[in-house]
């Protein structure tokens, strides 16, 4: 794994944590999450655009979506209580199937 898909990863978790703060923020009205959700978007946006250096935008782009979209999938199940049911494993498990076909296609490593 080259540095350019460690910072695509970082951006992605990056960005769960920029969904965290998001929420609680609470309609942007507290201060302090709201800053986080600033440092946070910045910070991921930045390593984004440093994966994309190297890494094709399409596929760089789903990665960094299914990052996130798993990550806070599962954020929300251990931390805000949120249910875990058969059709919502199946479709993680189909987005991960999708990122790993995607890098496994990338001519990026």
């Amino acid at each position: 794994m080259n540095s350019y898909w460690l910072y695509l990863a970082l951006s992605g978790v990056t960005e769960i944590g920029l969904a965290v703060v998001m929420k609680q923020s609470d309609g942007m009205t507290r201060l302090l999450p709201t800053l986080g959700v600033v440092v946070l978007g910045v910070a991921s946006i930045w390593l984004f655009s440093l994966a994309l250096r190297s890494i094709p935008i399409g596929t760089a782009y789903a990665v960094w979506i299914a990052i996130s979209a798993v990550g806070i999938t599962f954020t929300g199940i251990y931390a805000y209580g949120e249910t875990m049911d058969w059709l919502r494993a199946v479709s993680i498990a189909l987005i991960i199937i999708g990122v790993v076909g995607l890098k496994a296609g990338s001519k990026a490593w």
